[in-house]
């Protein structure tokens, strides 16, 4: 009781006249300004406070209005952040935990700052429990530190010990995970490099990797057991070693299981996007829907993580010409009510999927009328041929993959004036690109540029060797990358363009 009374003192000495927070009551109402400007966020209406401004009150960003609305809005949803649910049963045991601990710390601070003591200790208590079952490092020793001071002031030499004896066990494992951590990020700074300059880090990577493994001998923390697996699966991809990826990612999944208090969903995820992109520059159709399939079971439809899945899952089948599937692929994720929440970027992408499936899936035969029927709902050949092709300059890499797609359509109609002029605008994005950031689409527009040349005839096609053979010493590496992305390798797509010759 004394703990209730204390917290009760708090409240009725500082409490407020309203906590301001986006409840379901207040999303509800349409007329506030503030679920307008919820609304529209949600519905990815703004680029920018310009476009904001201009939307809730036709005025500048500078505007006073606007201003004010902005900063009440912004604190009603970090105040919100104390009360989301994460009782959904989507959420895995450990991601809850790791929230409630978190939160409950942050009361405990709150507490001890206006000598709610008997309150804080209970509470830190109950924090110290959950924290040693899922092994949070950090969160242990904060409450062990603050109960080691409460056992010294009631002389209680043997809580005393076993506080103590937290700190100098969690002391080492925590030092270990920063050093993980770091070891981590170090490899993530080197893993946007350009692929051709990985190889200048080979030896620094492995010696990370050694590292991570010395610490995962020494301390059992689900922390630095996660990182030496990412660390190890990042050295592999970028060493383009796939089938040992494969490996340290099924090392991963049986860690998970053998553990399932340290399940992260993120982590899963993580894993399970990496034997993806492994069976995808493997080539490998069979293995790669396997994985695909039994994982979107556990993730939730529509979320990020499962739209990433089902990128890779169609690239998979593109790159192995399973179009049809690949196509049962792109309806799939079409069909979903948040695709058409998705960011720009990611939308641009799937709609250069549907330009190359409508155009694959136009050769295949067989009893397949009604998919293709429904693949071409949305997609519109002429509009597309005759329209500009307008992205912005950070998207030019798409733009180049769009273009592609027009040529392809063009060859096909013998519509060779028209293909000129899209190889031409090749040109014109192409000098934008750096040959090390965009080797290989700058290797295949060498190659396009040589049919303009040759005026579409096959047997006049000079030069094309170099560039050829940089493609097939340089092979696809996609890591998630605009300027990686190819929807078709471009080695097959050079020799598709050739058979339209």
């Amino acid at each position: 009781m004394k703990n209730l009374i204390e917290v009760s003192q708090i409240i009725s000495k500082k409490k407020i006249r309203k906590i301001e927070i986006f409840d379901t009551a207040s999303v509800d109402n349409k007329t506030s300004k503030f679920t307008e400007f919820y609304d529209a966020l949600m519905a990815d209406r703004f680029k920018n406070d310009r476009d904001a401004a201009s939307f809730l009150y036709k005025c500048s960003p500078t505007d006073d209005k606007y201003r004010q609305l902005k900063s009440r809005f912004r604190k009603r949803l970090m105040n919100t952040l104390f009360f989301i649910d994460q009782a959904q049963p989507s959420v895995a045991g450990y991601d809850r935990a790791h929230f409630s601990c978190h939160r409950d710390w942050t009361l405990v601070k709150i507490l001890m700052s206006n000598e709610a003591r008997t309150a804080a200790e209970e509470l830190a208590r109950q924090v110290l429990l959950t924290a040693l079952r899922f092994k949070f490092s950090d969160i242990i020793l904060n409450c062990s530190r603050i109960l080691r001071q409460f056992a010294a002031e009631a002389f209680d030499a043997k809580l005393f010990d076993e506080y103590n004896g937290y700190i100098k066990e969690f002391t080492d494992i925590f030092l270990a995970e920063i050093r993980s951590e770091e070891l981590h990020q170090r490899v993530l700074m080197a893993y946007v490099k350009p692929a051709e300059e990985l190889a200048n880090v080979s030896d620094e990577l492995q010696g990370y990797c050694d590292a991570l493994v010395s610490l995962s001998e020494m301390h059992d923390s689900p922390v630095v057991f996660y990182n030496m697996f990412l660390v190890w699966t990042y050295h592999y991809e970028l060493l383009r070693d796939y089938e040992n990826m494969l490996l340290i990612c099924a090392q991963a999944e049986q860690y998970i299981d053998r553990n399932p208090n340290y399940l992260q969903e993120e982590k899963l995820a993580t894993f399970q996007l990496k034997k993806m992109a492994a069976h995808l520059h493997l080539r490998d159709f069979k293995n790669g829907k396997i994985n695909a399939e039994r994982s979107l079971q556990i993730f939730e439809e529509g979320s990020n993580t499962w739209f990433r899945f089902m990128e890779y899952y169609l690239l998979t089948a593109m790159h192995t010409e399973n179009f049809i599937h690949g196509a049962a692929v792109f309806i799939r994720a079409r069909s979903q009510n948040r695709f058409k929440k998705l960011d720009s970027e990611s939308r641009e992408k799937w709609r250069i999927y549907e330009v190359y499936l409508n155009y694959f899936m136009d050769k295949q035969q067989g009893q397949i009328e009604a998919l293709k029927e429904q693949l071409s709902k949305t997609f519109r050949i002429n509009r597309f041929l005759n329209d500009p092709l307008i992205l912005p300059k950070e998207l030019r890499v798409l733009t180049v993959h769009l273009l592609v797609g027009q040529i392809l359509f063009l060859l096909d109609r013998k519509s060779f004036p028209e293909a000129a002029e899209a190889i031409d605008n090749l040109r014109s994005h192409g000098k934008y690109f750096d040959e090390m950031e965009n080797f290989r689409m700058v290797q295949f527009i060498k190659l396009m540029l040589q049919i303009l040349k040759a005026n579409f005839k096959l047997h006049e096609i000079v030069n094309t060797e170099k560039p050829y053979e940089n493609l097939v010493s340089h092979p696809f590496s996609y890591r998630g990358k605009l300027n990686e992305l190819e929807v078709i390798p471009y080695e097959k797509l050079w020799n598709h363009v050739l058979s339209k010759l």
